[in-house]
């Protein structure tokens, strides 16, 4: 039995397939300094470990993209003692090998957000964390490693483009994403990703691909329901593989990550403005990332 807690983070189709596999669960409904998180966070075991779960778009997908409140699903996930965090998204495939269904361990991010908090820090101090690397590696390398062991298409790496939504892309953009280096898009992934390393969490996203996004012209032969239909099946198709994978994941034997990992001391030489200048009331309020 593993006493580290894993955060899992479910997105559009994934909450209710992980929930089902979650035993003993306790919602918690967490207070943070940034309001309340989506949704009251389930706690439980799932296999031998223990579990916190976490739906990003809340009860009945109340929260749309813009609107998530990533900061607090953040804080209040670490201030539950979550230092592992495994997150799921859905997203367009940028790429004629990512098919509709695969599943995607992203180990880049380009973010094109603009409306979003997208740091702990504002008003704290002049705080800097390493990013080069925004995905956990150890974290990473276990669930690929997971991920032979489970029958679903899984690609090991991909650049996921993070968009402002909530409307999709043209299609001049979806040809510049892919002229970028981009794999797969999604509206989800930012500023999520960046508050995990501000919150010293090893990170990694499972990005479900549903569909091709518009780069690639549709079948027109196919009405409007019917294309619909398609990727609501695809995305189902997606979703419990991505929760076959997870499960393969959490069954691994051993610690998933470790105090030793460079995420888990992201905020060791971040902090650039002297102690002394730093408000202690602000200090108190934002402890819980230090630790």
């Amino acid at each position: 039995m593993h006493d580290e807690m894993i955060g899992i983070i479910g997105g559009t189709g994934v909450g209710d397939a992980v929930l089902k596999l979650i035993k003993d669960v306790k919602r918690h409904d967490v207070q943070t300094p940034f309001g309340r998180p989506s949704a009251p966070i389930a706690v439980g075991r799932l296999g031998s470990r223990r579990v916190a779960f976490l739906s990003r778009h809340g009860h009945d997908h109340a929260f749309g993209p813009g609107d998530i409140p990533y900061a607090a699903n953040v804080f209040a996930l670490k201030k539950l003692g979550v230092t592992t965090l495994i997150a799921s998204g859905a997203v367009g495939s940028l790429r004629d090998q990512i098919e509709p269904k695969n599943l995607v361990v992203i180990d880049q991010f380009i973010d094109k957000t603009f409306r979003r908090r997208g740091t702990f820090f504002d008003g704290y101090g002049a705080v800097h964390c390493e990013f080069s690397h925004p995905c956990c590696q150890r974290l990473r390398s276990r669930i690929i490693r997971a991920a032979e062991t489970v029958d679903a298409v899984t690609h090991p790496g991909g650049t996921y483009v993070c968009m402002e939504g909530p409307q999709f892309s043209t299609r001049a953009e979806s040809l510049m994403h892919r002229l970028w280096g981009g794999d797969v898009i999604g509206m989800t992934a930012m500023p999520e990703a960046k508050l995990a390393r501000e919150a010293q969490m090893c990170y990694a996203l499972v990005a479900l691909a549903s569909d091709y996004d518009c780069w690639k012209e549709h079948d027109l032969s196919k009405g409007k329901r019917a294309l619909l239909e398609e990727i609501i099946a695809h995305l189902a198709a997606a979703t419990a593989n991505a929760a076959k994978l997870l499960t393969a994941v959490l069954a691994a034997d051993g610690a998933l990550c470790d105090e030793t990992c460079p995420c888990r001391q992201s905020l060791e030489l971040a902090v650039w403005t002297k102690p002394e200048a730093i408000d202690p009331a602000k200090k108190e309020t934002l402890a819980v990332l230090f630790e």
